[in-house]
């Protein structure tokens, strides 16, 4: 009987081809995320080395035992973007400042000469901006939103220097943390609404503001003045606050002098 031979088995000399294909895969997927990752978005960041300067305390007023409180726009999402966006003060903005500070120093002088007066406006340069505190137990009777007719002296020279700007006011309605004794009002939020509104129309409809460059707000007793060590008295955080928001190009509207 014959001997059957066996076959030896066909040796594949194409398998190499599926490991050089699982090479090419990686390599194109590598490239795809090199070049992915190569678009950096700057703006965004920007916002991550803002964020992580703000919690690491090098910036902002945040950190491991307080709120992290971030300002800027909403983000897509309806959330507030974890960044702080609002832009440094530029020399021009605080020259403009000065500048408005000693105009309305000198115009309020012949108002504020006498004692009873001499607490009813202060003004303050800040961040780019500039305040002025009106008392409220000058220019509104208690608990009323009405201006008191001797109050408007001093309110149309202050009118009368900011006018001319061009830069948005928005006019700030403060009270203390007292009751309100009216019947008209039921809190103090509608109390220090409605005098950020009677100032806002007055100035709208008297000096004729712009209406776009005018807004009110009412923040009732929740920005008291004063630090906790050494708070503000009542009579003090009753007040109105003019604030003008100077543009970083703020010198192209008004000369500095």
């Amino acid at each position: 009987m014959a001997k059957k031979h066996k076959h030896e088995e066909h040796e594949n000399h194409e398998r190499w081809l599926v490991s050089y294909a699982d090479f090419m895969t990686l390599l194109f997927a590598f490239f795809v995320v090199m070049y992915s990752v190569s678009k950096v978005d700057t703006k965004k960041a920007a916002q991550v080395s803002q964020s992580v300067k703000f919690a690491m305390h090098f910036e902002g007023t945040g950190g491991v035992r307080a709120m992290p409180i971030f300002e800027g726009p909403p983000s897509e999402g309806g959330c507030v973007v974890n960044t702080s966006t609002r832009p440094r003060t530029t020399v021009e903005q605080k020259q403009i400042a000065e500048t408005l500070q000693k105009k309305l120093e000198k115009r309020l002088k012949p108002y504020l000469q006498d004692k009873t007066t001499l607490d009813t406006v202060k003004l303050q340069v800040d961040a780019g901006r500039l305040a002025v505190r009106l008392a409220a137990a000058h220019f509104f009777d208690p608990s009323q939103a009405a201006l008191r007719p001797e109050a408007l002296p001093v309110l149309d020279a202050i009118a009368d220097e900011l006018a001319g700007t061009g830069f948005p006011l928005r006019v700030e309605g403060h009270t203390d943390s007292g009751a309100v004794r009216s019947a008209r009002y039921r809190n103090n939020w509608e109390l220090s609404s409605a005098r950020a509104v009677t100032v806002v129309s007055y100035l709208e409809n008297v000096h004729r503001f712009p209406g776009k460059r005018l807004s009110a707000v009412g923040f009732a007793d929740t920005r008291p003045l004063g630090t906790a060590d050494a708070p503000a008295s009542p009579e003090e955080n009753r007040r109105i606050e003019l604030v003008l928001e100077l543009p970083p190009d703020a010198s192209r509207s008004v000369p500095v002098r």
